[in-house]
């Protein structure tokens, strides 16, 4: 890894980008690229922005850095992150999730909880994420205490990573006066509006109560991010929902649709009619491959034939803004995991069939996450932006995702330790 490092600046003189990441006036036809689409630059910051990104005419086989953009993580749950030893979930079941997190509900305090989501933030900032949305539960005893602390931490990690606060919370809530009071606090706090649809469910009632959602969050200005369909029968029955009430009500704000997975159990024809109406109102979809593969599709004493996951690729094709987050960690939800963009990529590959080497698979890791949290930086490489990367030790992208590779962190031209490691 060839770099320079001084207090002022930081410099590569060879390194590989990915040429989906090359920001205009990059003449990215003329620079000789990988076999999987890696292209040799040097890199050049002054005063924490990239002041220069150069093509090589040299091999890019020679080079052993990969330069990437600090990842964004779409949907996270900090406050549940490493509860599983306390409150495990053996069965793998959705069932047994939602006991197991309740029963952690009762034992969650404000040291506990900090010191777990303070280690979460540490181990994604060393693996290389610059931005985390999480989702926090918000409904119930234990809901002070939690934004209370995830808002302490907002602003102590303020420098290294930007936080986004979801609260979730079950969808009727929003319909309360209770649930109107607080959903002012919360827009007022720069936070989005969360909730669950999850069926079966009255149709005509749960269409209502997302009308008067949309409407509560149009009046704040706030943004929505739904845990919805996430479920291994009743094929996209809250999605249909959505729409059916986004036809009824524009929508001022961003509205983001976590999970979808039911929506793969649909026939062709019905799935591509559904993914036109998401693009033409704008909805955002967020895929969640670790914790669906992990808690759907289960049957007892047989292994699982069906894997309901949010159907990427036709979602994409339809024109809809699809992001890949790694969700739970540690927990009733989701038993192993670090905060590991890469590992979250290599998982990817082999579940929902993305690649890095592809336009469309690596921008669900880069440029469609920071455009659904609507980040200042799109994670284009060009002149002028923040000098925010990873510096992997790797010459290709499969030799990156076949183990977890060192890497440094740059941010705002400023090289921080190694990553240990440490869990």
């Amino acid at each position: 890894m060839v770099a320079n490092q001084t207090e002022e600046d930081f410099s590569l003189s060879r390194g590989l980008v990915p040429r989906y990441l090359l920001g205009e006036g990059i003449p990215v036809s003329e620079i000789s690229t990988t076999d999987e689409g890696l292209c040799p630059v040097s890199i050049a910051c002054s005063n924490g922005k990239l002041e220069e990104i150069k093509p090589l005419k040299e091999s890019p086989e020679e080079i052993s850095t990969i330069v990437l953009p600090r990842f964004v993580e779409t949907h996270a749950h900090l406050d549940k992150a490493f509860t599983w030893r306390k409150t495990p979930n053996f069965a793998g079941t959705y069932e047994g999730a939602l006991k197991a997190n309740f029963e952690e509900h009762k034992y969650r305090n404000k040291d506990d909880l900090y010191t777990r989501a303070d280690k979460a933030l540490n181990l994604a900032f060393k693996n290389g994420y610059r931005a985390i949305r999480t989702h926090i539960d918000s409904y119930g005893i234990q809901a002070e205490i939690s934004w209370e602390i995830l808002l302490t931490l907002q602003k102590e990690w303020v420098d290294k990573i930007q936080l986004q606060l979801v609260a979730l919370v079950p969808i009727e809530y929003w319909t309360t006066g209770e649930g109107q009071l607080f959903a002012a606090r919360v827009s007022s706090l720069g936070g989005l509006l969360g909730g669950v649809v999850l069926p079966p469910f009255q149709m005509e009632i749960v269409r209502n109560q997302l009308e008067k959602l949309i409407k509560l969050a149009n009046k704040l200005n706030c943004g929505i991010d739904l845990h919805i369909d996430e479920s291994q029968e009743y094929p996209a029955f809250g999605l249909q929902q959505l729409v059916e009430a986004l036809d009824r009500i524009d929508s001022c704000v961003p509205i983001t649709c976590s999970h979808s997975s039911s929506m793969s159990l649909l026939d062709d024809e019905d799935l591509n009619k559904l993914a036109d109406r998401l693009a033409f109102h704008r909805v955002n979809v967020i895929a969640l491959p670790l914790t669906n593969s992990w808690l759907l599709g289960r049957r007892e004493n047989k292994s699982p034939l069906i894997r309901p996951l949010a159907p990427i690729i036709q979602l994409q094709n339809a024109g809809v803004n699809v992001a890949i987050g790694g969700d739970n960690v540690g927990d009733p939800w989701y038993p192993i995991g670090n905060f590991d963009p890469l590992a979250l990529m290599a998982s990817s590959l082999p579940i929902a069939q993305v690649v890095p080497w592809d336009n469309f698979g690596l921008s669900l890791f880069t440029n469609a996450p920071a455009k659904l949290m609507q980040l200042d930086w799109d994670g284009k490489l060009k002149k002028g932006m923040r000098a925010d990367f990873i510096l992997i030790e790797a010459d290709s992208w499969t030799k990156a995702l076949s183990k977890l590779p060192s890497r440094e962190v740059i941010v705002a031209g400023r090289k921080h330790p190694k990553n240990s490691y440490d869990y």
